[in-house]
């Protein structure tokens, strides 16, 4: 396969640059591959889409602001974007600079004496040390939500509340898990209220989510790693869904790798590590039957993996429908829905 089969032509107008006023004022989309119909609803109707029998999984990362501006010591400005935490006090990052700086050299963070130590380079980015009290808590004070680069401006006051889930607890994303922007916490109550079971994972979303395939032949994309864990709670829940041929809804791709990288010889494992998966069309899903996701790049990763789960024709069709519909895409646009 190749990434030119997963190329569409986007009105740049449909890309969505700001939130809807409500979270759940989306449009939805519904994709059904045995019937090959497509549906367009609105994000409320998601409700009559499930059935007490299902297991919502979520994802409940939690988005850092992680992009910083700075200077080196030579006064030289410098942009950091961060694409994930190695740990309490070390990242990997994207560093845009007029000269790209050497190890051993130190940032100085904008409007602070607080010094960012470049320990070396790991493939496209740059390793990095920051001092105690470490990432979180300098990030709390110094850093700016990342919005994503096609959203075309500043990042705002409302940012802050709208590019972050309801549910979100575990800090470490530097990327929204998109899917789940479109709950408040009436929709899950009326969730909870209609019997159907949710569980939560993690997966730290990394700017290389944003990343372009750079190659024709999709077999030899070399995949970002994020990390990610299933606890033990939500693994054996489930796999008991799993026995009982029961659905599986993965809210958002992230939910999806999660998933299936939590499969060890067959059987959903409690698990935390870092995952390379990449599915594409011919995968065989193990675990996820049914997934709410947001519109995806042209070439992405992401639409191979949609594409993989409801069927490439199929979401051509999807995809063009949305353009024909006027549909919000990306970040902060409209959801669909794959059955």
């Amino acid at each position: 396969m190749k990434k030119s089969d997963f190329e569409y032509e986007l009105p740049e107008r449909l890309i969505a640059q700001s939130p809807p006023q409500h979270r759940k004022d989306a449009r939805l989309m519904v994709v059904d591959r045995a019937a090959q119909t497509i549906e367009h609803k609105a994000f409320s109707d998601f409700l009559t889409y499930l059935s007490p029998s299902d297991l919502l999984v979520f994802n409940n990362t939690k988005v850092i602001p992680a992009r910083f501006f700075g200077q080196k010591a030579s006064g030289g400005q410098v942009e950091i974007l961060l694409e994930r935490m190695t740990s309490d006090v070390t990242a990997l990052a994207q560093i845009r600079a007029s000269k790209a700086p050497k190890p051993g050299a130190i940032i100085t963070l904008a409007n602070s004496n607080t010094p960012v130590r470049v320990l070396g380079r790991a493939g496209r980015f740059f390793t990095l040390e920051f001092p105690a009290p470490g990432i979180s808590a300098i990030a709390a004070t110094q850093g700016q939500i990342p919005l994503p680069p096609y959203i075309k401006r500043a990042p705002e006051g409302l940012d802050a509340n709208r590019y972050q889930t309801v549910f979100a607890q575990s800090e470490g994303a530097v990327a929204a898990p998109t899917a789940g922007l479109h709950f408040d916490e009436p929709m899950l109550a009326a969730i909870d209220e209609l019997g159907i079971d949710r569980a939560m994972l993690t997966l730290h979303v990394g700017a290389g989510t944003f990343q372009p395939v750079q190659v024709d032949d999709i077999l030899q994309h070399e995949m970002h790693q994020e990390w990610f864990s299933v606890p033990s709670d939500t693994a054996s829940r489930v796999q008991a869904q799993i026995t009982k041929g029961r659905r599986v809804l993965a809210v958002g791709t992230t939910s999806v790798r999660a998933l299936e990288s939590a499969v060890v010889e067959g059987v959903v494992q409690p698990i935390q590590g870092e995952t390379q998966i990449f599915i594409y069309p011919g995968y065989e899903f193990q675990v996820v039957n049914a997934l709410l996701t947001n519109f995806h790049l042209p070439g992405s990763t992401l639409l191979m993996l949609i594409s993989a789960l409801a069927g490439k024709d199929l979401i051509q069709s999807a995809y063009q429908a949305a353009i024909d519909e006027e549909y919000r895409f990306f970040s902060y646009g409209d959801a669909m829905l794959i059955l």
